[in-house]
């Protein structure tokens, strides 16, 4: 067997570089998903969001190392479906398929939500004019849907576009709110400081931030069998999403009281309604203008991810084709249930995100671990071993677990939302 790092024609001066393969998981991990941290952190505040974005990225990043060891039992180039099957058998290359079509389908929904209520609130800010939900939401996702249609190239190019666009808008905006920031507002100097209470319904959201364990295997695949570099790129990527969250806390809880966000999550918990309370609190037009060019960037750059990933699952799993016909039958079905959910129901977006956080908690934790513990039953030390020892498979069974439940819990209203 060829190691796939040294195959024929490829020396080292061709060979993947870590930078890119860093760029890769932290582009894949960033996205609108952020936009729901403020407002579901506003119970605990801003001490326990620190400590539990801490946890979230430890838990996050040891399930994808522990991926990471699983797929080096392959060759290079094997799916995360193949490793699964191959590892736990149909049954959960069926379950684990079922909760990455659904995680999918939930995000393209929360993006429809997020991206009309954004809409709606800088077409009212720039032109005066504020179309209703229906309006604005139905826009968007024709708009954007129209691009994975018409052709993957295109959604390539914008995505590269709206992806420079996002990073520009994201350091002028943080470099302004941060300069706003005040202490008194940031560590809730005259209310109760937050509660360790609104910890467990939060858990799944902040997992959803820290989700890119389907680029593993394309890793491996890129890289070949060089853990130590892809380790590499695993700890950077998930490093500077882990900045830019802890930035982003930091500049909505410095700049927005907590007793604010009440209003945030009574309007619907919304993007637009969280970028209108930062508004009122910031001493710039031009900052606002950017954060609400980031804010809509971030979640347009989301919806194409998550809807081409969607749109090639739907097409290979119907078996549609890649002609006009073909492509138009798989849009339909790719887009049209969020599509229509996010008209129906408009103000989903926080409640969304909690959800697709869930299903990801099945694929991105519960499957590695089960992967983990029967790779490392049955076949020999690939020579790269996760740490934690022993005690990484049930630590990372015990974190599914619990997120599972507290947002069953949180759901039904036992575990409550700060309002």
């Amino acid at each position: 067997m060829q190691n796939a790092a040294h195959r024929p024609g490829q020396n080292a001066a061709h060979r993947p570089g870590v930078f890119g393969g860093t760029m890769i998981i932290a582009g894949t991990s960033i996205g609108a998903g952020m936009l729901a941290l403020p407002t579901i952190s506003a119970g605990m505040w801003f001490g326990w969001s620190l400590a539990v974005m801490l946890l979230a990225w430890l838990v996050m990043l040891l399930s994808s190392q522990a991926l990471l060891e699983v797929n080096l039992h392959f060759e290079p180039g094997a799916s995360f479906h193949t490793l699964v099957r191959e590892t736990l058998g149909p049954g959960w290359s069926v379950i684990n398929g079922a909760a990455v079509a659904f995680v999918l389908y939930i995000l393209v929904y929360a993006y429809v939500s997020g991206g009309g209520s954004i809409m709606r609130h800088t077409l009212l800010a720039v032109l005066g004019y504020e179309p209703s939900k229906l309006a604005a939401g139905l826009s968007f996702a024709l708009l954007l849907a129209a691009c994975v249609w018409w052709s993957t190239w295109i959604v390539d190019r914008l995505s590269v576009i709206m992806m420079g666009g996002m990073v520009v808008s994201f350091i002028l905006s943080m470099s302004g709110m941060l300069s706003d920031i005040r202490a008194d507002v940031l560590f809730d100097a005259g209310g109760e400081g937050g509660s360790a209470l609104f910890v467990w319904g939060a858990l799944s959201t902040y997992l959803t931030s820290f989700c890119f364990h389907a680029s593993v295997p394309s890793l491996v695949k890129y890289f070949g069998r060089r853990p130590a570099d892809i380790n590499r790129c695993l700890m950077g990527g998930t490093g500077i999403a882990l900045v830019c969250y802890l930035l982003w806390i930091v500049a909505c809880d410095g700049t927005i009281p907590r007793a604010e966000f009440r209003d945030v999550i009574a309007a619907g918990g919304n993007v637009g309604d969280l970028v209108r309370a930062a508004g009122s609190n910031l001493n710039s037009g031009f900052i606002l203008r950017m954060l609400e060019a980031f804010s809509a960037l971030a979640v347009a750059t989301s919806f194409l991810g998550a809807g081409l990933g969607l749109f090639d699952y739907i097409a290979d799993l119907c078996r549609f084709d890649d002609t006009r016909a073909g492509r138009t039958k798989t849009t339909l079905v790719t887009f049209g249930p969020p599509t229509v959910g996010g008209l129906l129901w408009p103000d989903g977006f926080l409640l969304a995100i909690g959800w697709a956080g869930l299903a990801a908690t099945v694929w991105s934790v519960v499957v590695p671990a089960l992967m983990l513990r029967a790779s490392r039953a049955t076949r020999p030390a690939p020579g790269y071993r996760v740490g934690g020892g022993s005690l990484t498979v049930p630590a990372l069974l015990a974190f599914g677990l619990v997120t599972a439940v507290c947002h069953t819990l949180f759901v039904f209203g036992v575990l409550p939302m700060y309002r």
